[in-house]
């Protein structure tokens, strides 16, 4: 049974296409398949950013910048003949969530937040901020209405959906029994802590011995001064998640033939369908066609042993050794054993995918001869990608 194909331009083209996210294991191109998703769209007159949360510099290098930051750079080089533009841009972490602070907090208490070494350290290392600040940006890209269409370049391995939790996980974390302990002391004020019982007591001096007593007040401090924004945090955060969820979302899952990113991407897909976010079809990258004509692996692997024995001398008048007349030749013929493998069992691999999916549409990229590092580059993965079944 044939896979559904997947028509990349057919989603590019759907105007009510607003969000592209790109999910998929390290090391399967996913980078390179979001640059192009997004040069595609503007080059066919859509106001495209693309928003990689992964920290690698390719997307800049192949988009012709000399770097990307928190803010959308424009892409320079792109046929605008129909209308369409391209930013790209890099998630930074803790800049978005100075952003944030600065955004919903009086000037006073803003600068008293990002001055507390306890929220320096979070804001750039506490386990999860990075998928919630993904959220947060995306969020903003989609409320400032200055592109209609955003592609999501997501983190490696399955920290890619870890931002479906972000929601969730802010939640636990800012409903927990840590978060409430360093606020008591703050909000009561010293004579409510005398009263307080013995347990308590002993929960304070034990953190203080952990922490430090001046790293305990820095974060009691911190949690004190963001308590009213605690609110604002989940509540973007969920409306993020439901624009995730709503029609106008296209999740695609980007592989290569290979077990584990073949099993990676079962995952997602499971995942995804759990999470009730619509799944637009998976892109096989890197894949290798067995070459055409009627010569077998196993009848190339022959016609070279037979080579080879041809070479062997026999008698001291023999051939040379150190140049057989026919080495180019079995050579050719390895390979071309070793590319009807390959392909053979990346068929394999691929069918064993579609037929536990077989609703799920798929789009195959051919292994290209260098690694992309150009807009040339991008193009050509953005025209296999509309050429579905070509």
């Amino acid at each position: 049974m044939s896979p559904v194909v997947l028509d990349m331009d057919r989603i590019i083209d759907d105007r009510r296409t607003r969000i592209i996210v790109c999910c998929g294991s390290g090391g399967v191109g996913k980078t390179t398949a979001a640059a192009s998703i997004g040069l595609r769209a503007a080059e066919r007159g859509r106001q495209a950013c693309v928003l990689t949360v992964d920290p690698a510099r390719r997307l800049a290098q192949s988009m012709g910048l000399t770097s990307l930051d928190n803010t959308p750079r424009r892409v320079e080089g792109v046929d605008t003949a129909n209308g369409g533009s391209l930013h790209a841009m890099m998630l930074d972490m803790k800049r978005t969530f100075d952003e944030i602070v600065e955004a919903h907090a009086d000037p006073d208490r803003a600068a008293q937040i990002l001055a507390n070494p306890f929220y320096q350290s979070l804001s750039s290392s506490f386990a999860g901020t990075q998928e919630y600040m993904a959220m947060e940006k995306l969020g903003q890209l989609r409320h400032a209405e200055e592109w209609d269409l955003i592609v999501v370049d997501t983190p490696p391995s399955r920290s890619a959906l870890d931002f479906l939790d972000a929601p969730q996980r802010l939640g636990r974390f800012l409903d927990g029994r840590l978060i409430r302990l360093l606020t008591v002391p703050a909000k009561a004020g010293m004579s409510y802590m005398k009263v307080l019982n013995a347990g308590f007591s002993m929960m304070t001096s034990a953190l203080t011995k952990i922490l430090g007593a001046q790293v305990l007040k820095d974060a009691q401090t911190f949690v004190t001064a963001l308590d009213t924004m605690f609110g604002g945090f989940r509540e973007r955060a969920e409306g993020t998640y439901r624009l995730l969820q709503a029609p106008g979302t296209a999740f695609l899952v980007v592989a290569a033939p290979e077990p584990d990113a073949l099993r990676e991407a079962s995952y997602f897909v499971e995942r995804l369908d759990a999470e009730r976010m619509p799944l637009a079809g998976l892109i096989l990258n890197r894949v290798h066609k067995s070459p055409a004509g009627r010569l077998s692996a196993a009848r190339s692997l022959a016609a070279a042993e037979t080579l080879d024995m041809q070479d062997r001398p026999n008698d001291p008048n023999g051939p040379d050794v150190s140049s057989p007349r026919y080495s180019v030749a079995a050579a050719a013929l390895r390979m071309h054993a070793e590319r009807m493998q390959l392909g053979k069992r990346e068929s394999r691999l691929a069918e064993h995918f579609t037929s536990a999916h077989p609703a799920i549409p798929v789009a195959e990229v051919v292994a290209q001869p260098e690694d992309v590092h150009d807009l040339e580059g991008l193009r050509v993965i953005g025209t296999i990608l509309s050429r579905p079944g070509s």
